[in-house]
């Protein structure tokens, strides 16, 4: 059987961590950052643990290889 490959998008957007819980980046913090408090943008650094539901989305579709 062939190898699956990992989607593109995937790959820049969500991380896997060590114990196979799905990381990603918190929303809208690319631009427009002028209308955003001071407060939302604070607690939106870093990344997060995704939600199981969608997460399950994103293993099984896009991440091939990723069911740890």
């Amino acid at each position: 059987m062939c190898k699956l490959k990992t989607h593109s998008g995937t790959k820049k957007r969500f991380r896997m961590s060590s114990t196979g819980k799905i990381l990603r980046a918190y929303a809208f913090k690319k631009h427009n950052l002028r209308k955003r408090s001071k407060d939302m943008k604070r607690a939106s650094r870093g990344t997060v643990v995704m939600h199981a539901s969608d997460a399950k989305i994103i293993r099984r579709a896009f991440i091939p290889y990723g069911l740890a």
